[in-house]
């Protein structure tokens, strides 16, 4: 019976040794830490003026939210005349755009076919007007845009802040 439980013990304490070896040699193989570039205020604070150039330029009255990549709101703006739940509204789609990491027409368009219904009953907003923005296939924020052509004004302020580099709303 000693002999059993000596044998069991060594067999165990061996294969925990094997296992930790393994764990190491694995964690020494892949990166513990990486590197995620975020939205500045800066960048937020362009985003925001450059839809509302486009916006007046196109007779349009706007409100923009924009997030960083953790759902923290950077900026937030609304042109006069917006409506009183206007930045409400945008900060509501930015949250649908960077949690879906699609368009909000995207997601709209999924619910409103059923082929998926789980924005419905995760608190999102995924109506049209909103995009995650996305930089050399780094998402690194979201940008509601409430009012008028929400969606053609945020892409135009990304590709106007962003020029040059590859910006994608997918």
């Amino acid at each position: 019976m000693k002999s059993t439980l000596i044998s069991t013990s060594v067999v165990a304490l061996a294969l925990l040794s094997a296992v930790q070896s393994q764990a190491q040699q694995s964690a020494a193989a892949k990166p513990l830490t990486r590197d995620i570039k975020v939205i500045s205020s800066a960048g937020a604070r362009a985003l925001a003026d450059a839809c509302s150039v486009w916006a007046e330029q196109n007779k349009q009255v706007v409100a923009i939210a924009i997030l960083d990549w953790g759902g923290n709101l950077i900026e937030s703006h609304a042109m006069e005349g917006a409506a009183m739940n206007a930045i409400d509204t945008a900060l509501l789609k930015a949250k649908s755009a960077l949690r879906w990491r699609r368009a909000t027409s995207e997601t709209n368009k999924m619910v409103r076919t059923g082929e998926n219904l789980a924005p419905t009953f995760m608190r999102d907003f995924p109506q049209p007007c909103a995009l995650p923005i996305i930089v050399n296939g780094q998402v690194l924020g979201a940008m509601g845009v409430s009012g008028a052509d929400g969606e053609k004004c945020a892409q135009a302020a990304m590709d106007a802040v962003f020029k040059g580099q590859p910006v994608s709303s997918k």
